[in-house]
Formats: C-alpha cells, structure tokens, sequence
C-alpha cells in the first residue's frame, strides 16, 4: 500500500481553503490544485509554453490559507500603486498609505475568507 502524505480530513480542509479564494484565481495567475496524495499544490505565474514558473505543495490547511491570503493581500495593496514611486515601498508601508476606508475594507475580507474556511482549522 502506497504511503500517505496527507490525511483525508486535512486534504477535505485544504480543498474548502482553496475553493473560499476562487475569486483569487480569475484576479491573479494563481490557482490550486490537487495532488493526490502529496495534498494541493498552489501554481503561480504561467507562461505557455514553459508552464507554471512557480509551485508549492501544502498538506496544512492553515498554511494554505495564510499563502492564498499573502498572495490576495499583495495583489489588492500592490495592484492600484503599480508606476508609482509608493510600489518601492513594502506591502504594509503601501497598505499605510490607503484610506481608512479602503484598510478596513482589505481588513473585512480577510475576515471574510476567515469565515468560509470556518472548519477548515484544526
């Protein structure tokens, strides 16, 4: 019998991490996929031709959502600045300089995604 790398449970967590950040994949070249066995692999920035130029594989559900999260956080606080002298400035320095209206809205959604990945903890 082939080894385990990632218990059923954990892999039914990490899949409902992923499908609460679907909006992530049709906003940035991100997508999560399943591995099997090894779990679920987030691939990033896709060429055609040489395919996917960056991959991590994830078994945790905590760390999946805190990479999707890193990964939404950057596009939504890097994104409005791009050709600016403020995308120089690191992603919490940028976020510094957003209303406080947008902060809190970046603050809520972070909460959202909290909230469907509810039982995906544990």
């Amino acid at each position: 019998m082939a080894e385990k790398y990632i218990t059923e449970e954990q892999r039914a967590r990490c899949r409902k991490v992923a499908d609460a950040f679907a909006e992530l994949y049709d906003l940035t070249d991100v997508v999560v996929a399943d591995a099997g066995r090894f779990g679920v692999v987030r691939l990033q920035w896709f060429s055609e031709g040489e395919g996917f130029d960056s991959a991590m594989a994830f078994s945790d559900s905590g760390e999946l959502f805190e990479e999707l999260w890193r990964i939404w956080y950057e596009h939504e606080v890097l994104t409005p600045v791009l050709g600016t002298p403020l995308a120089e400035l690191d992603y919490d320095e940028i976020f510094q300089t957003l209303s406080k209206n947008r902060q809190e809205e970046i603050s809520e959604k972070k909460k959202y995604f909290l909230d469907q990945c509810k039982d995906a903890f544990g």
